[in-house]
């Protein structure tokens, strides 16, 4: 149940700093670079993406099976 509260808030972490460089795109503001909130976002994607390798890897959660 952790996990998945912990890649939850990951994932609404991630689309919200998307959100926080959409004016900085669109408008060009000075004030802090686009690339600051882009990748904060790769990084915490990143981090989400090994997050589920390793559960995956140690069986704490389990793929589904194939459908064949």
């Amino acid at each position: 149940m952790l996990l998945k509260a912990l890649a939850v808030c990951l994932l609404i972490f991630i689309i919200l700093n998307l959100f926080r460089a959409l004016p900085v795109m669109l408008k060009g503001r000075e004030g802090q670079p686009m690339s600051r909130h882009l990748g904060r976002r790769l990084l915490i994607s990143v981090l989400l993406f090994a997050l589920l390798l390793i559960a995956l890897a140690t069986g704490y959660i389990t793929p589904n099976p194939r459908p064949y």
